[in-house]
C-alpha cells in the first residue's frame, strides 16, 4: 500500500532533519540551516494535509503555522520559534540574500545547532499533533 501524502511529507521532513545534522557535523552550516527550514516546512505541510488541505502554498513557516492554527490553536506555541528558520530559506543559499559575503562563510556551528534544535522541537510538536489525529 502506498504511503499517504501526509506520511510522505512527514517522512521527508524527518530525513531532511537528519541531513541537517549530517551537514552540520561536516561543517556545512549554511546547508544545515537551510535543511532545518526544509524539515520544519515539510512537517507543517504534512499536518495541513492530514487536516484535509487540498493544496498548501508558500514556504514561510510563520504563514504555514498560522494556517495550522485554524485547525489547532496550539500551533501558536511553536509559530514564533519556527518563524526564526524563515531567514534561512534564502539567506543560507544565495549570496543575494546577504548584505555582503557568501552564506557558507557567514554561517557557523552555533547557527546550525540552533536551527537544528528549533527544527527538532517543531517536528516533535507536529508528530504529537499527528499522533493525536490518529487517535480521533
Amino acid at each position: 500500500m502506498a504511503a499517504s501524502r501526509t506520511e510522505r511529507w512527514s517522512a521527508q521532513g524527518r530525513h531532511d532533519l537528519e541531513d541537517a545534522r549530517y551537514a552540520s557535523e561536516g561543517g556545512r552550516h549554511a546547508l544545515a540551516c537551510f535543511l532545518s527550514h526544509q524539515a520544519t516546512e515539510k512537517a507543517v505541510v504534512a499536518y495541513l494535509y492530514a487536516r484535509g488541505a487540498e493544496q498548501v502554498w508558500g514556504h514561510g513557516l510563520a504563514d504555514l503555522c498560522k494556517d495550522a492554527t485554524a485547525f489547532d490553536a496550539s500551533f501558536d506555541l511553536v509559530k514564533s520559534s519556527a518563524a526564526q528558520l524563515d531567514k534561512h530559506y534564502l539567506g543560507a543559499r544565495y549570496p543575494s540574500g546577504m548584505p555582503a559575503g557568501v552564506p557558507w562563510e557567514a554561517y557557523d556551528e552555533q547557527d546550525s545547532n540552533r536551527a537544528i534544535a528549533i527544527a527538532d522541537e517543531v517536528l516533535r510538536f507536529v508528530d504529537g499533533r499527528l499522533g493525536e489525529l490518529g487517535n480521533e
